[in-house]
This record gives structure tokens, sequence and C-alpha cells, in this order.
């Protein structure tokens, strides 16, 4: 069965952001997920999801100094206690207000860095990550992100995170197919999901639609032909992740903009 959270940090502009797990419920939403929440105690955060009778499934940890363009700290040099900070921070977060999973972001490349020496940082930070993980028990999330979106981001294909998750081995890590980004980069995100939701190390999935990241149902995204492989493969696998709807209401911040924009969803799921 498809499950959908809903992505408070891109749906229900139109609301205050604490008011926004009523809205995503009234919508028939079971879960939410969020960017960084941090700026709301997780106590209040967590009240707020379990008024609205929502689950919390996904988190971003702390990226670093995002308004200075950081995005993610894993792979940069000479920021190693920053990174730990930010898992500690981010998995005492998640384990307050419930949340399953914590997003690590990779970090950009910075100009005229070595790619080879980030990805034996970005990995070694990451074992270091999921061994707190799993004492914590949340599962870490590591997602290839486009170039036009973000860029210079340290991963940007399927094929590469599955085999760092796969190197790394634990159980605690896994990985976070975003199938608007797959799409930019990779083109056919049939065949991506088919290749790649059977081995198990897909935790997570999120969609929009593709170019201009809006509901799914506008643009070249064969968006019910995706949703139903991944329908077919839990069937048969027992797959059970979510899929974040993490993309701009085309009608933006107007009321009632991100329900009318929901006819795609409609009718595909049931509340868990």
């Amino acid at each position: 069965m498809l499950r959908f959270a809903a992505n408070l940090g891109f749906l229900y502009q139109d609301a205050p952001f604490l008011d926004r797990f009523q809205s995503a419920a009234r919508d028939g939403f079971a879960a939410v997920e969020c960017l960084f929440p941090y700026d709301v105690p997780a106590a209040e955060l967590r009240a707020r999801a379990d008024e609205a009778g929502v689950k919390v499934v996904l988190i971003n940890a702390p990226p670093g100094d995002w308004s200075a363009g950081e995005r993610g700290l894993a792979s940069l040099a000479g920021r190693d206690d920053e990174f730990r900070d930010s898992i500690e921070r981010g998995l005492d977060y998640a384990c307050h207000v419930g949340s399953p999973r914590l997003h690590v972001l990779a970090g950009v490349l910075p100009a005229g860095a070595s790619r080879d020496a980030a990805i034996a940082r970005y990995e070694a930070a990451l074992c270091w990550a999921a061994e707190q993980g799993a004492r914590a028990g949340v599962t870490l999330m590591i997602e290839p992100i486009n170039p036009y979106d973000m860029p210079g981001y340290l991963l940007q294909r399927q094929e590469e995170a599955h085999a760092i998750v796969e190197r790394i081995g634990s159980a605690h890590l896994r990985v976070q197919m975003d199938l608007y980004h797959c799409a930019r980069v990779e083109g056919d995100v049939v065949a991506q999901v088919r290749r790649w939701l059977p081995t198990g190390r897909v935790a997570h999935c999120q969609i929009a639609g593709v170019p201009g990241r809006h509901e799914p149902d506008e643009g070249s995204l064969d968006w019910r032909s995706v949703l139903g492989a991944i329908d077919e493969i839990s069937a048969a696998t027992g797959w059970e992740g979510w899929i974040g709807c993490e993309y701009r209401p085309r009608r933006g911040d107007v009321a009632c903009g991100t329900s009318d924009g929901l006819v795609w969803m409609r009718g595909l799921t049931s509340k868990d």
C-alpha cells in the first residue's frame, strides 16, 4: 500500500509551521516529514503531531550554515566536531519527536577540492554516525541530490549512494530515494525504482513533478507508473517506506492551495 507523508517545509505555506500538522491530517496524511525543525522545542512539535494524529517519519540533521550556502558537514575537511555535534543534536531531536529516520546531508564539494578525499571523509563520518544511530534506534538516510537545484552537492547518483551504504554495511544507514532528483539526473525513474527498491537499501522515497518541482501530475514524471512500480514492489517484498510529498504547490501559499493540488493523490491511499 502506498503511504504518503506531507513535507511541512514545502506544503501548507499559507499556515504557520505548527498549524501544518492539523492541515496535513485534515487532508488524510497519516505522517509528516520536516526539514530543519530545530527552532521549535521538540516537546512542542511532538505535542502538535500527537494532537493531529500524525507520525513524524523523517527530519534532517542540522546542515551547517544554510544561509552561507552550506548543505551538510559530513564531507567537509576540518568540520568533524561540528558534524558530530549536528548528529547528536539531530538524533536527540528525532528521538524526542519519534522520528525513526534522520537525513544526513553530504555537503557541497569546495572548488578545487579532491572529490576522492571528500568521499573518504564522508564515509568515515557516516560510519561514526551510523553507530550513533544504532544506539539511538534511528536510521540515518543519505540522499542523492541533483546539481541543478544544489550545485556542487557531493552525492548525486543512486548507484553511488547504494555503493556507500553497501560498503559501510550498517542496518542503520539507508538511501533516501527522491524521485524528483533521480529524474533530473538519471532519467527513467520507473527503471531506477525497479532496480533499487528491491535491494532493501531504500528506506524512504520522495516525489515531485519534473522539472518545476510542483505536484507530481505536472511535468514529465510518469508518476502513475512510478507509483505503480512502488506499490507492486511493496506488495512483493514487504517494503513499508513512506513517500514524502516534497514539492512546491503550484498555487503557492494561497489558502487551500496545497489541499486543492492533492487531486493526484486522492483515491490512491487509505489512512494507515
